[in-house]
C-alpha cells in the first residue's frame, strides 16, 4: 500500500466525520435547539472536559468488566473449540447450547443473573462474557476444522501425534479465524457490559458509564449523557483498532488476510 493510500484511509473518514459534526453544530445553532433536547458537538466536548473526573472513573470500571469478560471468552472459547475438534460427540452435544446462549437476548436474562449472583461485579462479568463468547468459539472451531486435509495427511504420514498435529498445524491455521472472532467479541464485550450495567442500575462512586447515562437522563443533563455516549463509542472504536493492529502484527508475515486490500 502506497503512502497516499495510507493517508487516504485515515483522511477520508476523518473529513467526513468533521463535516458531519460541523453540520450538526450549525443545525443546532441556527434552529436554536435547546441543549436539553439536542446539544451541539462543542457543548458535548466542553461537558466531557468539565465532567472528566467522574466520567473517567466510570469508564475505567466499564473497561475492567469489558476486558475481563473478553479474556474469559477468549480463553474458554479457544479451549472449547480445541475440545470440539478432538471429539465430534462433544461438539454435537455442547455446540447447540452455545447457540442458545448466543440467540438469547442478554436483556432478558441479565436480571436473572443479577438476582442469582450475589456479587454485582461478577454478575456484570457473566453478562458481558455471554455476549462475547460465541464469535470466538464459532470462528475458532471453523478455523480448526478448515485445516488443509493434504497437510493433515502429510503429518500423519510422518507419524505426527494428535498433539503435534494440533499444535503445529491446526492452531496456526486457525489463528486468523480466532483473531477475527476476537475483533468481533471486543465490541460485543463492551456492549454486554453496558447492557448489564443498565439492567443492574448500580449507582454510587463505583459505577460504570451506563449508570452515568441513566443518571444524566433522569436529571435532564443531556450534554453529559452525550459525553458518556461519546466515551462508549470511542472506547469501542479503540478496542476494535487495537485488536485489528494485534491481528495485523501477528499475521502480516505469513497470512494473506493481513494484507487484504493493499492492492486496491
Amino acid at each position: 500500500m502506497t503512502g497516499a493510500a495510507r493517508w487516504l484511509r485515515w483522511l477520508a473518514p476523518g473529513v467526513l466525520g468533521l463535516l458531519a459534526l460541523t453540520a450538526w453544530e450549525v443545525a443546532v445553532r441556527v434552529n436554536e435547539v435547546p441543549p436539553f433536547i439536542l446539544p451541539g458537538p462543542v457543548l458535548v466536548a466542553q461537558t466531557l472536559v468539565a465532567d472528566w473526573n467522574s466520567l473517567s472513573v466510570s469508564l475505567l470500571i466499564t473497561l475492567q468488566i469489558t476486558f475481563a469478560a473478553l479474556a474469559v471468552a477468549a480463553s474458554l472459547g479457544l479451549l472449547l473449540a480445541i475440545l470440539f475438534t478432538q471429539s465430534r460427540v462433544i461438539e454435537m452435544s455442547l455446540f447447540p447450547y452455545a447457540v442458545v446462549l448466543q440467540v438469547t437476548p442478554i436483556v432478558a436474562i441479565a436480571p436473572l443473573i443479577i438476582i442469582w449472583v450475589d456479587d454485582v461485579r461478577a454478575a456484570l462479568l457473566i453478562c458481558a462474557w455471554i455476549v462475547a463468547f460465541f464469535p470466538i468459539l464459532s470462528n475458532t472451531t471453523v478455523g480448526l476444522n478448515s485445516t488443509d486435509p493434504n497437510l493433515r495427511d502429510l503429518f500423519r504420514l510422518y507419524g505426527a501425534s494428535r498433539w503435534q498435529v494440533l499444535w503445529r498445524l491446526q492452531l496456526p491455521s486457525a489463528m486468523p479465524y480466532f483473531l477475527a472472532g476476537l475483533r468481533i467479541s471486543g465490541g460485543l464485550a463492551l456492549i454486554g457490559a453496558i447492557v448489564a450495567e443498565f439492567v443492574a442500575g448500580t449507582g454510587g462512586a463505583a459505577s460504570g458509564l451506563a449508570y452515568r447515562i441513566l443518571e444524566s437522563g433522569y436529571q435532564l443533563q443531556i450534554p453529559r449523557m452525550f459525553a458518556a455516549l461519546v466515551l462508549v463509542s470511542g472506547t469501542g472504536i479503540v478496542i476494535f483498532m487495537a485488536l485489528s493492529l494485534l491481528s495485523h502484527l501477528l499475521l502480516r508475515r505469513w497470512h494473506d488476510s493481513a494484507g487484504a486490500g493493499e492492492g486496491r
